[in-house]
């Protein structure tokens, strides 16, 4: 029997496991709280796991601040062997002898760690005459792809089997593709690498800590489920935070900018009313004003209640 959709709005923070597809993931997610509307923040290959924020409803109109942070992720990497992919699930293409001992690994990371260029590989979901570069890959076909600026802000030796396997934490910016900082390392130190496991440990403030894994959720009842989520206004926490009166907020909530002179022209803010509810985001503009940029529908003007907390 099917049951019927319903408005939940909010923010989960799930633990993606390995072997399935973020879409795959958020599907069976959106089912669960039988969702309206939903959408991940970042794509995850089924070979990697962990931290996949969702957003559900009303976040959404906000997830884009999530898809442009700072990732973080521990990454496992073999020296020897490349494949098709770049990672552990494509096919063998060659084996090389390794050489490498713990210094010479240290200082091949460093030389990666600030901005560096990326090729995009063409086993990924960037588009191609609107069409996905996987697409092209299966079927034999080469694209020129150009390479793309990204930092890595950290690069950190966990761990190092003494001949073919080694662990890294990476701090990085959007657009990095960790497979593909695992082949450059291992063309750098001459014998080749595929990225062997990868898991995601935090997106911008939020770490895997905070998740909460897809089998766990399938065992709890609607009602702890809905405690799961986390408010809308979580999405744009790092940017500041204006309290408006009664009036502002009437006239801000039907698209009217403020007069605000002070503001900083194109600095965007979290707005609030003169209850603390969460209205949107907007941005200072040169008229001196503040301009709504994204608005809270009004059917979510009241605060909702988690595990007892008015959020």
């Amino acid at each position: 029997m099917k049951r019927d959709k319903r408005p939940v709005d909010g923010v989960l923070l799930l633990d993606k496991p390995v072997g399935v597809s973020s879409n795959g993931a958020l599907q069976h997610v959106k089912r669960l709280y039988r969702a309206a509307k939903a959408g991940h923040t970042g794509n995850l290959d089924p070979i990697a796991s962990g931290l996949l924020p969702i957003c559900f409803g009303e976040a959404t109109k906000f997830s884009q601040y999530l898809t442009d942070a700072d990732k973080r992720y521990r990454a496992q990497i073999r020296l020897g062997q490349t494949t098709d992919t770049g990672d552990a699930e494509g096919r063998l293409l060659a084996t090389h002898p390794v050489r490498v001992n713990l210094q010479a690994l240290q200082a091949v990371l460093r030389q990666f760690v600030g901005e560096i260029e990326q090729v995009p590989p063409m086993h990924s979901a960037l588009k191609h005459q609107g069409r996905p570069l996987y697409h092209y890959a299966r079927k034999g076909v080469e694209v020129e792809r150009m390479p793309r600026r990204i930092t890595i802000f950290e690069l950190t030796l966990l761990g190092f089997d003494g001949h073919s396997l080694f662990e890294v934490d990476v701090h990085c910016s959007k657009g990095t593709y960790i497979r593909v900082l695992a082949e450059d390392i291992g063309r750098v130190l001459g014998c080749g690498a595929h990225m062997a496991a990868l898991r995601r440990t935090g997106v911008d403030g939020f770490t895997i800590e905070r998740s909460i894994a897809l089998d766990r959720l399938d065992a709890m009842s609607d009602a702890e489920r809905d405690r799961q989520l986390l408010p809308a206004d979580v999405l744009v926490a790092h940017l500041p935070r204006i309290d408006l009166d009664a009036d502002g907020a009437f006239y801000f909530r039907r698209g009217q900018g403020l007069w605000m002179p002070r503001l900083q022209v194109s600095q965007e803010y979290r707005i609030y009313d003169e209850k603390q509810q969460f209205i949107g985001v907007g941005r200072g503009d040169r008229d001196g004003r503040l301009a709504p940029r994204r608005l809270v529908a009004q059917r979510h003007e009241c605060r909702l209640e988690f595990a007892g907390k008015t959020l």
